[in-house]
């Protein structure tokens, strides 16, 4: 416990610091009984993640939570490890990110039962949203009342306060005026004026959390992900983002967690400039175990939109990890959009431009954020990644849309971390925009959430997109678990194949090529002796098929290995 008396020594001094102490032991001792034996230890090649909402798939009088579990018994148990529930407890606005209350299944949903059914076959990853809570939670409610003990849990601002650096996420009033019994009080809200701010600089809002994070794996949470966690700490005068105390929150998180429950994993999301991303690696053993890798996402669009991946490749060529501990959250599409803050430094702002005026181009939209200087920059591309890459109404076969679609999933796959898989990806959607027109919220595009028995019924259907898409990419997750190159913390090396060719060796063993373009590409037969050095054919994981072409077809994905490095694939 000395390394948690000397974080919060530091956050709070020294007798607040170890009174809060005394109360942190006090719960590590009361929850140590409850918590579950780890079911997995650490993280292999058989990994990826999906993620979706309680709700994403519905049925007729079933509570969605079932409908989810059984659904992806049939179509996922053998594809992905883990399931990433997106908030399920019961919220009041962006669609779960306001909650009401951190330990109540929605009952919309389902309860706590329906949930440990769900991981009885996956692992469970919960999301941390304690950056706020919503206007309508019992904490704050009780703020609006002045009951002295809540009184502090929420960031009164004084009138004259320095808020010139803050850096905004959306083009959205930073204070809020509530109404209490002692006057009118502008309260802190970054992201709403229904998601309303905790105040860390108070030792019991920590506490209150803590214990969620407790009660969570209790519940069976083996991954915890620390939303929106660049914005915890508040200081007059600042940005108020990724202060030296929110790395100093992170570390007691994961302190606490090596403490009571050490294989449990953080990962944070933090939705900023590449290298300030990678800061919550700490040292490699005292932050988080994994992080959101943002700039992936626009940086593989940008690859497919130029038919040209030296960026992306540059980029990557860079990435590494500060220990054999941690590895990257890898991503393409999630409930949120393309995030454009993760690539400024790393493409040119004519480049990124470009990535908004083809958004729209094919029927997405643009969410901006305030500047420091009073003007608008976009934030983020809200457009289904599908979409994304090709044109819904484009004159273009369905079979090359779905072959450069699938290009994309092959990438984020071949990088070294674990892949993070949205459901809409997997399952082969497109955007939603009469939600949009419903909520009048951008980020509805990509969050439709699908009649169960209608989406069975394309699945099934052998001419649909939704089975062109899972078929495909049934193919590389069986590929990628079969073989021990692909393990989340193996070596990686990203190799010159030409600007159309993005190439990855992956621990020596199994080379990745991806052309990018629409064109067919010549591939050096230099390349094939690094994992084929006796001449022999390598064999292509992905069909099975020895490799006898030099030539790379367009969108073409070819996962090379010499046959004798190929571990047979695992068992459904």
């Amino acid at each position: 416990m000395s390394v948690l008396a000397e974080h919060l020594i530091f956050l709070y001094g020294d007798a607040a610091g170890r009174r809060t102490l005394r109360r942190l032991v006090s719960l590590v001792d009361d929850y140590r009984s409850r918590l579950p034996a780890p079911r997995a230890a650490g993280l292999t090649e058989r990994d990826a993640v999906l993620i979706t909402y309680g709700d994403q798939v519905r049925a007729p009088d079933e509570p969605p939570l079932q409908t989810l579990a059984a659904f992806l018994d049939r179509h996922a148990a053998d594809l992905v490890s883990t399931v990433h529930l997106l908030p399920f407890f019961p919220y009041s606005s962006d669609d779960g990110f306001s909650v009401v209350d951190y330990r109540e299944v929605d009952p919309a949903l389902g309860d706590w039962a329906d949930v440990a059914r769900l991981g009885r076959r996956f692992r469970l990853m919960f999301d941390a949203v304690i950056n706020h809570v919503s206007a309508e939670s019992v904490w704050f409610q009780r703020f609006l009342e002045d009951d002295p003990r809540y009184r502090d849990f929420f960031i009164v601002v004084p009138k004259g306060a320095d808020l010139s650096q803050v850096v905004r996420p959306r083009a959205l009033p930073l204070l809020t005026p509530f109404i209490t019994p002692s006057g009118e009080k502008e309260v802190w809200t970054t992201f709403s004026a229904d998601q309303v701010d905790l105040n860390y600089h108070h030792p019991e809002v920590l506490v209150q959390v803590l214990e969620t994070l407790l009660f969570y794996i209790s519940q069976g949470a083996e991954f915890i992900r620390l939303d929106a966690v660049a914005f915890l700490w508040k200081e007059y005068g600042t940005s108020c983002l990724s202060l030296p105390q929110t790395h100093r929150l992170v570390q007691l998180l994961r302190a606490l967690l090596d403490e009571v429950a050490p294989q449990v994993m953080l990962i944070t999301e933090t939705n900023v400039p590449h290298a300030e991303n990678l800061s919550y690696f700490g040292n490699g053993s005292n932050e988080a175990q994994m992080v959101y890798n943002f700039a992936l996402p626009p940086l593989v669009l940008h690859a497919f939109h130029t038919g040209n991946a030296r960026a992306l490749a540059r980029w990557a060529g860079d990435l590494t990890l500060p220990s054999s501990r941690t590895t990257f959250f890898n991503f393409l599409a999630s409930h949120d959009g393309i995030g454009l803050n993760p690539v400024r430094g790393i493409l040119s702002d004519a480049e990124i431009n470009a990535l908004v005026d083809r958004t729209l181009a094919h029927g997405g939209l643009v969410s901006f954020k305030n500047n420091l200087d009073g003007t608008r920059a976009p934030y983020e591309l809200n457009i289904n990644y599908f979409d994304a890459l090709s044109n819904p109404e484009a004159d273009e076969p369905r079979v090359t849309q779905v072959a450069r679609f699938i290009a994309s999933q092959a990438i984020m796959l071949s990088l070294v971390g674990v892949p993070g898989i949205y459901f809409h990806s997997l399952f082969g959607s497109r955007g939603w925009r009469a939600g949009v027109a419903q909520t009048g919220q951008n980020r509805t595009i990509n969050r439709e959430k699908c009649n169960v028995a209608e989406l069975e019924k394309e699945l099934g259907d052998p001419g649909s997109r939704r089975h062109a898409v899972l078929t495909r990419y049934r193919q590389l997750l069986r590929a990628r678990s079969a073989h021990p190159a692909f393990d989340p913390h193996e070596a990686m090396r990203i190799l010159d194949a030409g600007p159309s060719v993005f190439a990855v060796l992956r621990g020596d063993q199994v080379l990745c090529l991806h052309n990018v373009s629409n064109q067919p590409q010549s591939i050096e037969p230099g390349l094939l002796g690094i994992i084929s050095p006796d001449a022999s054919k390598p064999v292509d994981l992905i069909t099975g098929r020895p490799f006898a072409d030099l030539v790379l077809a367009p969108y073409q994905v070819l996962w090379l290995a010499a046959r004798a490095s190929i571990n047979p694939p695992p068992r459904a």
